[in-house]
């Protein structure tokens, strides 16, 4: 099975643009999604698509706390275990 590093990765090529582009790649994990000119609407509805695919939920003070894509993985991988 994928990792969650390689499954983000997916779902962020696949569903997240900036300016109608496909995202620079490779992304920067250490970065937000905002850093990289993702906008805040897209954010939500990414943070909806990632709750789908790993079957979490998402509280508004999990989300205040994800400021990079690394802390998303660790956010994911600590309520998967």
């Amino acid at each position: 099975m994928a990792s969650t590093e390689d499954r983000i990765r997916k779902l962020l090529a696949e569903n997240l643009e900036v300016d109608g582009k496909p995202l620079p790649q490779p992304v920067d994990f250490s970065m937000g999604l905002t850093d990289v000119g993702v906008s805040s609407m897209d954010v939500v509805a990414f943070a909806k698509v990632i709750a789908q695919e790993f079957d979490v939920e998402f509280t508004p003070e999990i989300c205040a706390g994800l400021e990079t894509l690394n802390d998303l993985v660790k956010c994911l991988e600590g309520q998967m275990s």
